[in-house]
């Protein structure tokens, strides 16, 4: 029970090797005379880190709201994100200088009556401040919740269980509430002039399904390294679950939004999806509901391959591609206005994938993988499927 994360020197150099490429690859954005396009990778990786970390702490925060058996033994695994939150804030404070790069509404309160109207929102003060509001909260609160797991393990009992269920609520209500607000900010506000009430609530089961598949790749890749040796396919298929109910919430949103501005045929509605087949980006508009809808939803209806750990992590690798494309979608249209994908794209995101290794690894090895004293934890390691 005792037993924590070993990181093999092999695993260290090749996160920073995709950390020293990602750098490079960054700055020969900045320097080469496309900065546009670095910032918008930027942006797009930026959020989403942000978007997977803190879909898998909502996770981690409802198995505790919900009293939830089976997954008490995983739970360390969402709260090692919690301190990358802290990571990605200071990657985040670069995109404050590069607001003006991104956002055609800092330059054009003088010139647009509809950016003069939002202004008192929409501003760079206020948006900065918004931001890092929004970090500290969710990071004090998750920190909470991870120190009171680390107490249970020394002093056991009810007490901190209870105190993590409560502050566990705390943190689903101020990262829904925030969140919806960071996704207006830092995406749908890249078109000032379009808005749609389904968009941030999209992100949030976004965020949500997404940070789930990691968890999920987490937890059979330390399976697979002898971590977790009571993990059987009863925990695979209820991971699984979670990606396949996801999978239809967010077919869901994804239908309304489209639906709903196609039968309400408005223009300043429709411009977001007509611009975006005019600009060449129509292919990954199909390519984003089939990888983050249908494949899933397909794949995993088969319980032999919902209950297959390598075909759960085909599946969350598809996803990563999958939310990949919806930011890129949701981003590059707007701040370049054509589609690009080359040697930036890829080195950029390599770099953000070896950040992402290295602190998962680092957090997942200061405590014990599993939780000794959690009150489900025998439930948890002996589950079985009726």
């Amino acid at each position: 029970m005792d037993k924590k994360l070993q990181i093999s020197k092999s695993y260290k150099i090749t996160a920073f090797v995709f950390i020293l490429i990602g750098v490079v690859t960054l700055l020969i954005g900045f320097f080469s005379g496309d900065s546009s396009r670095a910032w918008s990778n930027l942006l797009l990786n930026n959020f989403m880190l942000v978007s997977v970390v803190l879909g898998g702490l909502f996770w981690m925060a409802l198995q505790a709201i919900t009293q939830s058996g089976w997954s008490a033994a995983f739970v360390r695994i969402p709260q090692s994100f919690t301190p990358i939150l802290a990571f990605t804030f200071v990657l985040w404070i670069p995109l404050f200088f590069g607001l003006p790069h991104i956002f055609h509404w800092v330059e054009g309160v003088n010139h647009d009556p509809v950016i003069a109207h939002k202004s008192p929102y929409l501003n760079t003060t206020f948006v900065i401040v918004r931001t890092v509001i929004f970090f500290v909260v969710w990071f004090l609160v998750a920190c909470r919740i991870r120190r009171l797991s680390v107490k249970e393990d020394s002093i056991g009992g009810l007490d901190p269980f209870y105190k993590i269920e409560f502050n566990s609520k705390v943190f689903i209500f101020v990262f829904g509430i925030f969140f919806f607000f960071f996704a207006i900010d830092w995406l749908m506000a890249l078109d000032v002039h379009w808005f749609s009430t389904l968009y941030s609530v999209k992100m949030f089961v976004s965020a949500f399904y997404h940070g789930s598949a990691i968890i999920v790749a987490i937890a059979i890749i330390l399976y697979k390294l002898g971590y977790f040796p009571f993990m059987n396919s009863s925990h695979l298929h209820n991971f699984s679950k979670y990606i396949f109910m996801l999978s239809i919430m967010w077919g869901y949103m994804w239908f309304m939004q489209y639906f709903l501005i196609w039968y309400g045929n408005l223009p300043e509605e429709t411009s977001y999806y007509f611009s975006r087949r005019q600009e060449g980006f129509y292919g990954l508009h199909l390519a984003e509901i089939f990888i983050n809808w249908a494949f899933p939803f397909i794949f995993l209806m088969w319980n032999r391959l919902a209950k297959n750990p390598n075909a759960l992590l085909i599946t969350v690798a598809v996803l990563i591609v999958g939310q990949y494309i919806e930011l890129y979608y949701a981003i590059f249209p707007d701040t370049l206005h054509h589609p690009v994908f080359g040697f930036t794209e890829i080195g950029i995101f390599i770099g953000y994938t070896g950040l992402f290794m290295i602190l998962v690894a680092k957090s997942l090895a200061k405590y014990p993988l599993i939780p000794k004293n959690h009150p489900y934890l025998e439930e948890s390691i002996n589950l079985e499927e009726e």
